[in-house]
């Protein structure tokens, strides 16, 4: 069976690579790898997503869900200082990279844990979840997913995802609404939708 990015413990032979990347306004130093999502550049989809969040109105955590080596939570743990956020992943290999980019990067207030969807926060809760789902992971798990983000999610929190209309963004936000009574567009580009869900 081929490895996925969203493998636990990648097999294939570490290459770490470093280059720099703008994001909502500030500089960042990334080292990538193989075995993780997008490693030669920030990806577009993240890049919308980062652009278009907005921050909720509520006090509390973000999380980073399946965080991969780091754009998504860091750039918004630098754009809101005040805020802390935790980065998540099942891959042991993209969250090395995630806390290597953190020192890189001077940010302090986040943190790291190791989990497969939201299985190792049982009992923690956030005012934002932000996600770039695994799609190759199929259509149960990034369900899966956003269940348990509602759940884990403080009242008036918020989910925030990026997923392109060919990879099922109609159906992604037929679950959200079903979910949460509400989806909102953030922003649609090239084929790819942010959609927000707050939790009433």
């Amino acid at each position: 069976m081929s490895e996925h990015y969203f493998s636990r413990t990648p097999k294939s032979e570490s290459d770490p690579q470093t280059w720099s990347y703008e994001l909502r306004g500030n500089r960042f130093s990334f080292t990538t790898d193989q075995g993780v999502f997008s490693k030669k550049e920030v990806d577009f989809g993240s890049r919308t997503l980062i652009e278009a969040f907005v921050e909720p109105g509520i006090e509390g955590r973000f999380l980073d869900l399946g965080c991969g080596y780091g754009p998504i939570g860091l750039s918004l743990a630098k754009a809101f200082p005040q805020r802390h956020v935790t980065l998540s992943d099942i891959n042991e290999r993209a969250l090395d990279l995630a806390r290597q980019n953190a020192l890189a990067n001077n940010i302090e207030n986040v943190n790291f844990k190791i989990s497969d969807r939201l299985q190792s926060f049982r009992n923690e809760t956030f005012s934002a979840i932000v996600t770039n789902p695994p799609i190759r992971a199929g259509k149960k798990v990034i369900y899966d997913m956003f269940e348990e983000s509602f759940e884990a999610l403080l009242s008036k929190g918020e989910l925030t995802i990026v997923i392109q209309k060919k990879q099922g963004a109609p159906s992604a936000q037929k679950k959200l609404d079903e979910l949460f009574g509400n989806v909102e567009t953030l922003k649609k580009d090239k084929g790819y939708y942010i959609f927000r869900s707050i939790k009433e």
